[in-house]
């Protein structure tokens, strides 16, 4: 049972300290809109998403209202369009990507993720021409967010689909260079992509999830620092438990927010995502969180360890909170979202190879960091490949969403704006891993895969 005088003690995390509903994201599986004729199976996914979310936006906006609780995003995660479109003759997969924006500016959604290929373990129907169009799809959409599994801890690494999501990436920059390199913020490669997601761009609807679902994702760094600011003195065992413990008030505001849209919308209730998702807001950094812990800035050395204290605390404290936990939960460090991130990239503190160190104990992975515009596909391959190790040896999701800047070099500044943020181009080690990526095949699984 969830006390409401829980969450009206958040009221000054709320106005102060930029605590927010990240997002509310409603999965729909579109299993049942597939069509040899793919016109005919555009026009089902149309229907289908306009009318099991036509009052997505409104409730939502109803529940900030009446609580006061800000919802930043409302979305939309569809069933992995590779799978809809796998029985479809003709193979203009772009297509669906026109429908699902269609219904994302009649629906009012902020994103719809989805345009997705599970590929972990090969190409089957579909996979292949999903993934082609996804440079076009991303250049003539606005809502559209796609997404790519090329591994897993059960079965490995597609190296072939890594190659291929090394030219994919670079394609969306360049087909989206006059909208400042827009598609690949758009676009992310997975390993352990879970199926319940609620924050783009990875969001899909897992062919296991309910027919209609919604899942919360919540925020919070600023509250978390601020708790740190007024607790001078304490050692790391009880700066964990502080985190514990404000990471639970911030979850039951997730929890809430969760169980009243699934009851006003006639849908269950899935999961809240316990990630602390930052913004370029001031005083909405995880980056600021680590240095009032106590580093100067963040990647300095003890980056890793504290970000994994980090990581741990706010799990701990978000599980009791919550009846039902999934998602990526933990935290995240995008760069270009992240002004403490934004200023340690500038400053030359924080360079990739220490992101990708913090990978292994964060949620997610190389997140919205701009790379040189030259650097060559296969380079952005090998960036893939490094980060899905991590995911597939450690059993945890990891992602890369890099962004070439076409046209700028180390050093440059390139702007999305809104969430998205802005940051520095950041330098790329190139020295060639071109043989290694065109070796192709699949990188095995490994031992710990043998759970059964």
């Amino acid at each position: 049972m969830i006390n409401t005088k829980e969450i009206l003690e958040t009221i000054q995390m709320i106005s102060e300290e930029n605590l927010d509903i990240r997002t509310v994201t409603m999965g729909i599986s579109l299993l049942d809109c597939t069509d040899k004729d793919i016109d005919v199976a555009c026009e089902r996914v149309y229907e289908k998403i306009t009318r099991c979310a036509k009052n997505l936006v409104s409730v939502c906006e109803g529940i900030e209202r009446e609580y006061g609780i800000p919802i930043i995003n409302k979305r939309i995660s569809v069933t992995p369009i590779a799978i809809v479109a796998a029985p479809c003759e003709s193979k203009e997969t772009y297509k669906f990507a026109y429908a699902l924006e269609r219904a994302a500016r009649t629906t009012g959604v902020n994103f719809i993720g989805g345009y997705s290929a599970l590929v972990q373990k090969g190409f089957s129907a579909g996979d292949r021409e999903l993934i082609e169009s996804i440079p076009k799809a991303l250049a003539e959409t606005e809502h559209i967010c796609a997404s790519v599994n090329v591994g897993s801890t059960k079965a490995g690494i597609n190296l072939d689909a890594v190659e291929l999501m090394g030219r994919i990436v670079k394609e969306a920059a360049e087909l989206t260079a006059h909208k400042g390199c827009i598609g690949p913020a758009k676009l992310v490669v997975l390993c352990n992509a879970p199926d319940d997601n609620p924050f783009m761009a990875g969001a899909f609807h897992g062919v296991g999830e309910p027919d209609c679902v919604i899942n919360v994702g919540v925020s919070g760094p600023g509250v978390v620092r601020a708790a740190l600011q007024k607790s001078e003195g304490l050692n790391i065992t009880q700066v964990a438990d502080l985190i514990k413990r404000t990471a639970f008030k911030i979850t039951r505001m997730g929890q809430l927010v969760g169980t009243l849209a699934g009851e006003r919308l006639g849908v269950p209730f899935g999961i809240v995502d316990l990630s602390l998702a930052p913004t370029p807001a001031v005083g909405d950094s995880v980056a600021h969180i680590l240095e009032e812990i106590g580093l100067e800035q963040c990647g300095a050395c003890g980056t890793t360890a504290t970000l994994a204290m980090l990581n741990d605390s706010v799990k701990k404290g978000g599980v009791m909170a919550s009846s039902k936990i999934g998602g990526l939960s933990g935290a995240f460090i995008p760069v270009t979202e992240d002004a403490g991130m934004i200023a340690a990239a500038e400053s030359g503190n924080l360079i990739i190879e220490k992101l990708e160190a913090m990978t292994a104990v964060c949620s997610v992975g190389l997140d919205m960091i701009n790379i040189p515009g030259d650097t060559p596909p296969e380079v952005i391959s090998a960036i893939i490949a490094d980060e899905a190790a991590i995911g597939m040896v450690n059993s945890k999701t990891t992602a890369v969403r890099v962004i070439p800047a076409i046209g700028k070099k180390v050093g440059d500044r390139l702007s999305f704006g809104g969430l998205l943020g802005e940051g520095p181009v950041m330098r790329v080690n190139t020295s060639s891993p071109k043989k290694f990526i065109a070796r192709g095949g699949q990188i095995p699984a490994p031992m710990q895969s043998l759970k059964n």
